[in-house]
């Protein structure tokens, strides 16, 4: 079988990229779907980079500064890890947040090229990736997401025969854990060395009543003192990195109460830009997409999910990825039918998201769509220009694709370029928004003493 790499060589000396539906048939071959619509995967042999034995692997730890966390009260070291493999693929991880600076491809016409947004320094972190109040919010770059990711109402639920009250912090809910969540932590880093890999293990401990008064005083929540989120958790995520250019992410959580459940749902939030995020401005919006998924969640007018357990279909809607299409050829079209039942028909969904910001449920895993670790497809992304390539694998129930709708060119990146839309999206693989109040929905209740675990994969070609 040939590799994506191998494919997609030899349809740039057949085929030139000229033309929307040459292209569209290229890119279908390039990103595995078959005639019949079906997902295979294919990985190309290791080839150890120049000048490097088999099995050059390597990690590196260095200080990277101070940040004050909530957690201690105090400014606490921040340390950068550098994972490289045999290919010349290289990931630079924070012990702020878990968080993913950057993920550096080679490039085909020599260099590295980085994959997804990031900042620059420390300070950039703190002050602009999910700042504390008075700030209005943040983009979240590569953050490890919790405690629970993605938007619960009115940042309210009920659980352990009491409601629980969150900060406010997005449209009247409570997103991506509230002011300070688990991106906003310093974590316990420790290298690992698995069988053909290496990786970082990160561990932070959430306690009883994070994002509470307790930790954030003053908070309420429509007058309601914040409660936060019941149950002290450890949560550790190990992410590492293959000579297959496969970066895993293996999250483990124990409920550590003997009494208490809690809610969790947990996440990685990379904008990918496999173009380079020092492209062009937009260049993310001619990138193809394809998403396992024949049913999305369309939400209100404040991005909550409609109580619909099953979503709508996607068919014959922007919303469609089950082929490949680029980001940007419907995201405009709010004409277009959306499949919403007739008494959701007011919430035109491209209109209130300014684009793709929704929850896609997973098609049941097949042999056809299985991948690393017995993983399920989530989604694939493909760069013409670049040649790079993405597959996303899980074992979560739906994945959040988000085109970057609310970068306004107010943050400057890594490499000292604006993001504004069009500058990346993302795939966060996470069980659904709101769970906690929505029963239909798979749950997201972690009880006392009880363990969560889920791996997501990124796997990249070039």
């Amino acid at each position: 079988m040939h590799s994506l790499l191998t494919l997609t060589r030899g349809i740039r000396r057949s085929a030139p990229w000229k033309g929307r539906a040459r292209t569209s048939v290229a890119v279908a071959g390039v990103l595995g779907l078959a005639v019949a619509g079906t997902i295979g995967m294919r990985t190309a042999p290791v080839t150890p980079a120049a000048g490097h034995p088999h099995g050059c692997l390597s990690i590196k730890k260095q200080f990277f500064g101070k940040a004050f966390d909530s957690f201690a009260g105090k400014n606490v070291p921040v340390f950068r890890f550098t994972l490289t493999n045999c290919r010349g693929m290289q990931v630079k991880l924070l012990s702020l947040g878990n968080i993913h600076q950057s993920i550096t491809l080679p490039s085909r016409h020599g260099g590295r090229t980085d994959v997804i947004l990031g900042f620059k320094t420390l300070k950039d972190y703190v002050n602009e990736d999910s700042p504390a109040p008075p700030a209005a919010g943040g983009p979240y770059f590569g953050e490890t997401v919790g405690r629970y990711a993605n938007r619960i109402a009115k940042g309210q639920f009920h659980l352990n025969g009491k409601t629980y009250f969150l900060p406010i912090n997005n449209n009247g809910n409570s997103l991506h854990g509230g002011f300070v969540g688990f991106g906003s932590h310093v974590w316990t880093g420790r290298i690992v060395h698995a069988k053909g890999a290496v990786g970082v293990a990160m561990t932070l401990v959430s306690p009883n009543g994070d994002e509470g008064t307790k930790f954030e005083p003053g908070c309420t929540n429509n007058g309601h003192p914040c409660t936060g989120y019941p149950a002290k958790i450890t949560v550790t995520v190990t992410t590492t990195l293959d000579n297959h250019n496969n970066l895993k992410m293996q999250y483990h959580a124990v409920n550590d109460s003997s009494k208490l459940s809690t809610v969790l749902n947990l996440t990685n939030h990379d904008y990918f830009n496999l173009a380079g995020e020092n492209s062009a401005a937009g260049s993310a919006y001619s990138q193809f997409v394809q998403i396992n998924s024949k049913n999305y969640s369309p939400t209100d007018a404040t991005q909550i999910p409609l109580p619909l357990a099953h979503g709508v279909p996607v068919a014959g809607t922007p919303f469609d990825f089950r082929a490949p299409h680029t980001i940007g050829s419907r995201i405009d079209d709010v004409s277009a039918p959306q499949n919403l039942p007739a008494q959701f028909k007011q919430f035109n969904q491209l209109l209130i998201a300014q684009g793709y910001d929704h929850n896609w449920i997973l098609n049941q895993r097949t042999h056809a769509t299985t991948g690393p670790d017995g993983l399920n497809l989530a989604a694939r992304a493909f760069d013409p220009s670049s040649g790079h390539g993405l597959t996303v694998w899980t074992d979560q129930p739906g994945v959040q694709f988000y085109s970057g709708n609310f970068l306004t060119g107010t943050l400057v990146g890594i490499s000292g370029h604006t993001y504004r839309q069009g500058a990346g999206y993302t795939f966060e693989t996470q069980h659904f928004p709101d769970s906690p109040n929505q029963p239909a929905f798979p749950s997201t209740t972690l009880g006392p003493g009880k363990t969560f675990n889920s791996t997501s994969i990124y796997q990249f070609s070039s």
